[in-house]
């Protein structure tokens, strides 16, 4: 493991959604937003097809019986599964311990399914994991060998790794994965790839929910809701990079550098470069493709000579996916379409904007300097609430709702206008893209579209 994942943070407050916009414009409660920006003509590429899984190292067997006895010896609790076996210290009645080797094996099965490969291939497959109270002790049952550098939370070294008891299950069953899928990978696909994917595949592998009560394990690469990854932080963290106009470009990313003692900030940008590339439908397919290659050191370089690869078109998309990165959000219905659209008529045009999508390209350019008129018009649904009596649809016009504002209005963008209408300078060349203000996880319960007149007032 290169660096070990840090502690939890709270929750944060809201930030703005800048995305490398420059002009914004909110209408009337929040509801619609309006966004001039300027980007270059980019055409995608093929996209490569995935490939074979590489070819796996041959493993030494890994025998988990002589570190099993030691810990009995010590009078440690010993918890087994298929996959794993925990030593730990813990008292007995710490929440969850129990739990851990089933959710492991769950877990095992999805990231087989990532890679490619079958289960049943490697049915013998088991790793060690020490959930740590008092490192001491372990040293002196002979289980945390000297060698191991002073982690603080968590290290792995192949079929073995070791973690820090948490204070939250939630986090700790987080931690515990997040060391199982370098073990993993270390192990089966002999991963030796530069830090951003080492972690980043690790933190979105481990991300997920769990069912209490049935020991469910559901992987959910970018969380739906905060409950379900307490105390995990990464959303949040992105969003306090964003405030602080701290946030990591694509490139700064791939840029990480291997430490013994990671960041918060780190982790949740590697994170975030792992869950765009693997589920934003311009990359899944050359990021899957070259996950099905050797994980070795030349993996960035490999993955942006890809068929389809475009640097600039991606570091716009890390940028947009960094600034409207919520929970539930989703990539499919969040991608923007960059290409430069057509020139504005002189009699003017009108573009729909879709309730069930993030930031859309209008379709039309606006010239630098000129003033326009934008005018919204019709009725959609933003949203539903559960009644005892059922769902109940949450509409509104153009002229918006007064729930409230999503994130706060954006402090670091000049609001224009609110209403129905709005009349500006654009400040540069470029497409006008826009999108009805709403929260990313209601984009699944909206419906209908509102349709926006776009004419030039210097005519």
């Amino acid at each position: 493991m290169l660096f070990p994942p840090p502690s939890p943070i709270p929750e944060s407050s809201v930030f703005h959604p800048q995305a490398g916009l420059s002009l914004c414009c909110r209408l009337a409660a929040g509801v619609l937003t309006l966004t001039l920006a300027l980007f270059s003509q980019w055409q995608p590429g093929r996209a490569a097809e995935p490939g074979q899984p590489p070819a796996r190292p041959d493993r030494a067997r890994f025998d988990p019986r002589p570190l099993v006895a030691r810990a009995r010896a010590a009078g440690l609790q010993v918890f087994q599964g298929t996959h794993l076996v925990l030593l730990t210290d813990c008292l007995p009645q710490a929440a969850g311990l129990a739990e851990l080797p089933n959710v492991f094996d769950q877990a095992f099965l999805v990231w087989c399914h990532h890679y490619g490969l079958k289960p049943d291939d490697y049915a013998d497959w088991q790793a060690c994991g020490c959930l740590i109270v008092d490192r001491e002790r372990f040293r002196r049952a002979g289980l945390l060998p000297e060698r191991l550098p002073d982690f603080a939370n968590g290290y792995c070294d192949h079929h073995r790794f070791w973690l820090v008891e948490q204070s939250n299950p939630a986090y700790r069953r987080h931690l515990f994965l997040h060391e199982g899928v370098h073990a993993f990978t270390a192990t089966l696909l002999n991963l030796n790839t530069p830090t951003w994917y080492t972690e980043g595949i690790a933190e979105w592998l481990a991300t997920h929910r769990f069912v209490e009560g049935q020991s469910q394990f559901q992987h959910t690469p970018i969380p739906v809701a905060p409950d379900d990854v307490e105390q995990l932080g990464r959303i949040e963290m992105m969003r306090r990079l964003r405030q602080s106009a701290e946030a990591p470009s694509l490139e700064q990313v791939f840029a990480l550098k291997p430490t013994l003692h990671g960041t918060i900030s780190s982790y949740a940008s590697a994170w975030a470069a792992v869950a765009l590339l693997a589920e934003h439908p311009r990359y899944q397919q050359v990021f899957a493709a070259t996950e099905r290659q050797p994980l070795d050191s030349s993996f960035t370089r490999r993955l942006t000579s890809q068929p389809g690869w475009n640097a600039t078109t991606a570091s716009r998309d890390f940028d947009a996916f960094t600034a409207d990165l919520d929970y539930g959000f989703e990539c499919e219905r969040m991608a923007i379409d960059w290409s430069v659209g057509r020139q504005l008529p002189a009699t003017g045009a009108t573009a729909t904007v879709t309730a069930t999508r993030g930031w859309q390209n209008s379709d039309w350019q606006l010239e630098a300097g000129r003033r326009y008129r934008l005018q919204a018009s019709g009725r959609c649904r933003v949203g539903q609430l559960q009644r005892a009596d059922g769902l109940l649809d949450l509409e509104s016009t153009a002229a918006g709702i007064s729930l409230d504002w999503y994130r706060g209005r954006p402090p670091q963008f000049q609001i224009l206008a609110e209403g129905t209408a709005a009349t500006f300078t654009a400040a540069i060349d470029g497409p006008l893209f826009l999108k009805i203000n709403n929260r990313p996880a209601n984009l699944t319960m909206s419906d209908g579209q509102l349709a926006v007149d776009i004419v030039s007032v210097d005519d």
